[in-house]
């Protein structure tokens, strides 16, 4: 501990009292959808049993673990950033031994009192902590190709694992981390790279495979035509331009089919193509032919988004009221304590509801980077970038999911949806950064 500080001396209350008014909100909206009028509210609440209740729990053991948190002396987290890493990674490993079977996902480890632990939650922040200690080193130099690997290889570890436990939404999530590294320097040709093969991808989905390679050969047919001068001097990049196109249709040909086909499940192709309004054909898929019922996937994931669009465009512009709404308190929302938690705003107070809502979320992420920009130490930078990047992706991801613009891959909006492992991860995110920008005037680590 810290003798010299006092938990209030340096914190950035602004951001306690925007995660409190979060946390706050999502207990409300988790009430909205599964209170009963005709049962006694505060009885509800201190049984312990309701979804609501147990929200609240975790908000009470948030609270100490926040504390906690504030009262630590910052230098421990810069010490233990790597040994807290491996222990997340080794955490994810046990989860294929200990792990239970939760929606398809072995990626939960039982507790007792019948809380389960999700290491893919936990393990972003260890993520974030082992990122910013490997940028922060004086022998790191991330202009070499060599330290840009071994960043992403932090990143991409954990994500890996959560491929393999059948969770592609929280692998998504690792990679708001090219944010942080963008800020320390990752060249911007990789993020342009990493933009062009997703709309390479959306394309394979969305046009016919022929008309596709014959608009890729024109495209690249057109650029050889207006670089021809240069070409004739320059050798190399005409062997650049051929090779980014025997790349461009290789992807579209071989590579987006073989993973629809061949490392996805059906339903997250399903998901995936619904996304862009075509039907994916289960047949094709080598890790369900076998299964009965694929042709019935897309099914549910269109009910789920169809609902949760009814249920958002009938709260209008002020909404139906508090526990006044039809479509989340009738449970026609699936999982709408969780992913779907959005649609109990969006129906009770409408879209000036959901705008105060939105303006919240976007006046904590400007505050958490301007904390990351008044930060001395690269650590402490690095790690608030990486915090608010993982808390916009989440709030993105979450909400287009809700309105049909993204397939359901299971995020959690940050603070709001029920969890006691999403609301402590976040809750240690952003607590962590409180602490280290309470010492920012240390020197620098």
């Amino acid at each position: 501990m810290n003798k010299s500080n006092t938990i209030s001396q340096g914190v950035d209350w602004v951001v306690i009292w925007l995660y409190a008014i979060l946390v706050s909100i999502g207990i409300l909206c988790i009430f909205m959808v599964e209170y009963r009028t005709d049962t006694d509210w505060l009885q509800t609440f201190l049984t312990g049993k309701t979804n609501y209740s147990k929200q609240l729990i975790f908000a009470g053991v948030c609270t100490i673990v926040a504390t906690f948190i504030l009262l630590t002396d910052s230098k421990l987290f810069t010490a233990f950033a790597n040994l807290m890493y491996a222990f997340g990674i080794l955490l994810m490993l046990a989860t294929f031994v200990l792990g239970k079977n939760i929606n398809g996902s072995k990626s939960w480890i039982p507790l007792a009192g019948g809380f389960n632990l999700q290491p893919a939650e936990l393990c972003k922040i260890f993520t974030a902590l082992a990122l910013a200690k490997y940028l922060s080193r004086q022998e790191t130099d991330f202009s070499k190709l060599r330290s840009q690997l071994i960043a992403a290889l932090i990143a991409v570890s954990p994500a890996v694992l959560s491929i393999l436990q059948h969770e592609l939404g929280l692998a998504l999530v690792y990679s708001a981390f090219l944010v942080a590294m963008y800020r320390e320097g990752l060249p911007a040709q990789i993020l342009v790279f990493g933009s062009s093969f997703a709309v390479l991808v959306i394309a394979t989905l969305v046009l016919e495979p022929n008309v596709l390679a014959l608009a890729i050969t024109l495209i690249a047919v057109l650029i050889i035509f207006l670089l021809r001068k240069q070409l004739k001097k320059n050798k190399r990049l005409l062997v650049l331009i051929v090779g980014i196109w025997v790349f461009s249709v290789g992807t579209q040909r071989f590579l987006v089919p073989y993973i629809f086909n061949n490392v996805l499940e059906c339903y997250q192709s399903t998901r995936i193509y619904s996304m862009v309004g075509k039907e994916y054909d289960c047949s094709k898929n080598k890790k369900s032919e076998k299964k009965a019922g694929e042709k019935a996937a897309r099914k549910p994931d269109d009910y789920n988004v169809r609902q949760s669009m009814i249920a958002i465009g009938s709260g209008g512009l002020s909404g139906r009221g508090f526990l006044k709404g039809t479509q989340t308190r009738g449970k026609y929302v699936p999982e709408q304590h969780t992913d779907f938690i959005f649609t109990s705003l969006g129906e009770a107070f409408g879209f000036a509801g959901c705008l105060v809502f939105l303006c919240i979320y976007l006046f904590l992420l400007f505050r958490i980077v301007k904390i990351a920009e008044r930060q001395r130490s690269t650590f402490s930078r690095v790690y608030a970038y990486s915090v608010a990047s993982i808390i916009f992706f989440h709030i993105a991801v979450n909400i287009s999911m809700t309105i049909g613009l993204f397939p359901i891959v299971g995020i959690p909006l940050p603070l709001i949806s029920y969890g006691g492992s999403s609301l402590l991860t976040f809750t240690v995110l952003i607590f962590i950064m409180l602490r280290l920008d309470a010492d920012r005037q240390m020197v620098l680590r």
